[in-house]
């Protein structure tokens, strides 16, 4: 009896960390749908608000190391002066691995559809972190 005892509390606890892992992973999705929606907007302001509003926050780009939130908005803002640069995003989720229950690593590929100035893309590796109960881009490598 004491085994069958053991057995069903181990299979409650097990689903009911699947059943946790699947709904954190949805809530870092949503970010990325986010992220999307708002770039496809031209919402550079609103894209930004699923980053830490921090001096930590580390974006690596082609030109290398930004470090701090402002300064992030900053180089977007630059980068991407209009629509017609900003184009029409597109994310494609390679891989979301969980290192604990507040550290999610990120992999995907990225393509701005642009009929004005040439398409683009290339990879992304964010470190996602959850930080007063929201999901939000600690670290970004974009290429």
């Amino acid at each position: 009896m004491k085994k069958n005892l053991l057995l069903i509390c181990f299979v409650m606890l097990s689903v009911a960390s699947i059943a946790q892992k699947t709904n954190e992973r949805q809530a870092v999705l949503e970010v990325m749908n986010r992220q999307n929606k708002h770039w496809n907007e031209g919402n550079i302001s609103a894209f930004m608000e699923d980053y830490w509003k921090s001096d930590s926050l580390m974006f690596i780009g082609s030109k290398g190391v930004v470090y701090g939130w402002k300064p992030t908005l900053d180089r977007y803002n630059k980068t991407y002066p209009d629509k017609a640069t900003m184009g029409t995003l597109k994310f494609d989720i390679q891989k979301t691995d969980f290192h604990s229950k507040t550290t999610c690593w990120v992999l995907g590929k990225w393509h701005l559809t642009r009929p004005e100035k040439g398409d683009i893309g290339g990879y992304f590796t964010l470190i996602l972190k959850k930080i007063n109960g929201k999901w939000l881009i600690v670290s970004d490598h974009t290429s």
